[in-house]
């Protein structure tokens, strides 16, 4: 029996699992309509275009930028702070690396015997990095400061 209808029908029901783990804004303008149907339009065309300003609401940068990176809560006196913090990654080349080696068997057309090579084996290296890209500080609830780093 021909595997190909099963494994395509598999495939059909793995692919809106894998599909539904990925964040958009539209998705999450879907999971919070309520906050973002209460900002005003000029509001929400920022929001869709992942832009946020002082003074949103968590809910609306959530929608903004997804789910933050990190967070750090800071307790003072007046109150409790909330900081996200947002990173970009990214991979630099590094060089190249010896691996291994390959082995391969050719005849020899005068004599008819084998003849093994042996050849080194190089493979690129790159290193993955991650930076910090914006913080979005909040009290009580709402945007107070957005630091972004500037390169």
């Amino acid at each position: 029996m021909n595997s190909f209808p099963r494994r395509l029908t598999a495939l059909g029901l793995l692919l809106p699992l894998l599909f539904a783990a990925c964040s958009t804004v539209k998705s999450r303008i879907d999971e919070k309509p309520a906050a973002f149907a209460a900002a005003d339009p000029a509001t929400q065309e920022n929001v869709r275009k992942g832009a946020v300003e002082v003074g949103y609401s968590a809910d609306l940068v959530y929608i903004a930028l997804g789910k933050p990176d990190d967070q750090i809560n800071t307790i003072t006196k007046q109150g409790e702070d909330e900081t996200w913090i947002y990173h970009s990654y990214h991979e630099d080349y590094a060089g190249t690396v010896r691996t291994g080696y390959r082995r391969y068997i050719v005849i020899d057309p005068r004599t008819g015997r084998p003849v093994v090579f042996i050849e080194p084996v190089y493979t690129d290296v790159y290193r993955e990095h991650t930076d910090e890209r914006i913080r979005i500080i909040f009290k009580s609830g709402k945007v107070s400061a957005i630091e972004e780093l500037k390169r």
